[in-house]
């Protein structure tokens, strides 16, 4: 007759301190405690799953009744100790508070408490989850806490800490059981594998490790899913035996961002929600693969053990080879905005593809984090030596005039998209018009003089008065496009000449940064100049001239309309 098999995470459940894993500064305490005797009442231990809670709870169970401990480990072999393990001795009890949380078993528990074991020194109650017991019932549990007979020892467990009132933990020694560093658990896992004659490589180990999420018994776990007569367990047997072959098709999709190539991109997420695939589930796995990238490139030594896995040393080094730590900075916070609005969305994959288009692209998030990735961008180009030229791409923003596109060029430099001039030609291009970031202030060419008074038309000077029509109309070259859409409109800026002083009065305070730059009040400045012919000093301020009083508007509109030669504007 062929026994039963008995899964690896029962059958190496360690059986004395010294056997559990990554818990020595709380192995130790309790077996100095159990060795001079200096023990208390209650023990309150906290912690995620996996991690030894109850596995402590049932030695520290036996120690404490050991006839023969030894170092403050129990010897596993005296009457005590094999009774308490093959549970043939009912005063040492295991309880779940999850199907026991209600008052009436805590009562039964605490009036039986107080008889004197029979077989044994202690008796000792081991409450697991306590944190699901109720409010009535921790209320009846306080009052044994807090006059204990002698002979009694209660060992809660729990992993959600914060549900425990402060009122019990306050009675209790609290041991916070820490995850298992992956290293620990490789080794552990090696260790189990070599006596259960399985053939674990160190990298499928190392994989294992990380998948276990911090617990001990999820790895044996997952060692005990892997184990089979096909030959040597590595990376990819892990992944297959697991079932996370899927995550090739996550690593797929962030090799189709790190190339930018949106059409890809968009086809693959096709492909995978046609399949059945949750779209959150999507966006998640590739938000985890980001996160665990940017770990890799920040901290290339210890970072390993900080890795969520799932994905093989090569692929991961390949990914990593295309991306820089601001770029995945960036598309990290890109895929965590859209998960937390993927909930409430109407219409959850239009949402993701936007997504991902926009981390394909750099240049359609005009937000201060794809600003930072585009000029990461042009850096590296730079770098590396490549002349950083304009990608031309379906999903690219495309080169376009405000006349073409019929809006006003102040809206198309809003919408992040690059502006240039007919005769200017591709390759005259400077790195950041190429990667697709605005031009916020003109840049002269080397062979463009700087405007002088020498070089503005001349134009016979003028008295004190109305001279702002004729320097604004001047100004259209000479200043930015972003600046001239304001200097330009006589609803947003007006200038007025008294006493050397050349005035401009801005609508706004955003109109007023804009017209306030260095650049554009030299450029004022010098124009205004060579108008008049003396010294002209150029301030801004918010507000309307008291020329400006009564004035009608349709005038300005029309003045704005003669300025263009594609407007025309009809009284």
């Amino acid at each position: 007759m062929i026994g039963l098999y008995q899964a690896l995470y029962r059958k190496w459940r360690p059986r004395t301190f010294d056997d559990v894993v990554g818990q020595t500064h709380i192995t130790d305490t309790l077996k100095r405690q159990v060795a001079t005797g200096r023990l208390s009442h209650a023990y309150l231990f906290t912690g995620t799953r996996g991690t030894g809670k109850t596995t402590c709870a049932k030695i520290l169970a036996r120690a404490v009744n050991c006839e023969h401990p030894v170092d403050g480990n129990p010897c596993n072999a005296c009457n005590s100790c094999r009774g308490i393990e093959n549970g043939s001795i009912l005063d040492v009890l295991e309880l779940d508070a999850a199907s026991n949380n209600g008052v009436d078993q805590v009562r039964a528990l605490r009036d039986e408490a107080v008889y004197t074991p029979a077989a044994v020194r202690k008796r000792v109650y081991i409450v697991d989850e306590v944190h699901m017991l109720s409010t009535a019932a921790f209320n009846a549990l306080l009052k044994i806490l807090e006059e204990p007979p002698a002979h009694l020892m209660f060992i809660l467990a729990t992993t959600e800490l914060h549900k425990v009132p402060a009122t019990i933990k306050s009675r209790c020694q609290q041991f916070s059981f820490q995850r298992i560093l992956p290293g620990d658990i490789a080794q552990r896992l090696l260790y189990v594998a070599e006596r259960e004659g399985i053939a674990l490589t160190s990298e499928g180990a190392a994989l294992l490790s990380r998948l276990a999420d911090g617990g001990l018994r999820d790895a044996l776990s997952l060692l005990d899913q892997c184990a089979g007569p096909a030959g040597p367990i590595g990376e990819q047997q892990v992944l297959d035996a697991l079932g996370l072959a899927g995550n090739l098709e996550t690593a797929r999709l962030m090799g189709r961002v790190a190339d930018r190539d949106a059409g890809g991109a968009l086809e693959d997420i096709a492909r995978l929600y046609g399949g059945g695939k949750d779209i959150s589930a999507i966006l998640g796995e590739l938000a985890s693969l980001t996160r665990d990238l940017l770990i890799r490139k920040t901290a290339p030594r210890s970072g390993g053990t900080l890795l969520n896995g799932g994905f093989d040393e090569t692929t991961m080094r390949g990914l990593s080879e295309k991306f820089t730590a601001p770029r995945l900075v960036w598309m990290l916070t890109v895929l965590q905005a859209a998960l937390a609005e993927l909930p409430r969305s109407s219409n959850r994959r239009t949402d993701a593809e936007l997504c991902l288009i926009r981390l394909c692209d750099e240049r359609l998030d005009d937000s201060a984090g794809g600003l930072v990735a585009r000029l990461d961008r042009v850096e590296a180009q730079l770098s590396s030596g490549v002349p950083p030229l304009k990608e031309k791409s379906e999903n690219a923003c495309q080169i376009i005039s405000g006349e073409k596109a019929g809006i006003s060029i102040s809206q198309s430099y809003m919408q992040g998209e690059t502006l240039v001039d007919d005769d200017r030609s591709q390759k005259d291009l400077l790195p950041w018009e190429a990667a697709g970031i605005p031009r916020v202030e003109p840049m002269a060419a080397a062979s463009d003089p700087k405007p002088t008074a020498d070089t503005v038309p001349s134009v016979p000077p003028a008295p004190d008065g109305d001279i702002w029509p004729a320097l604004a109309a001047g100004l259209k070259n000479k200043v930015s496009r972003n600046a001239w859409s304001f200097l330009g409109n006589p609803s947003m800026v007006r200038g007025e000449y008294a006493d050397g002083v050349l005035t401009l009065w801005a609508d706004d305070e955003l109109v007023k940064g804009v017209v306030s730059r260095p650049t554009v009040l030299e450029a004022v400045g010098t124009l205004a100049q060579g108008r008049l012919g003396r010294e002209v000093r150029v301030s801004v301020k918010v507000g309307r001239p008291e020329s400006a009083v009564g004035h009608d508007k349709l005038d300005d509109l029309l003045a704005f309309g003669r300025r263009f030669d594609n407007i025309t504007i009809k009284e």
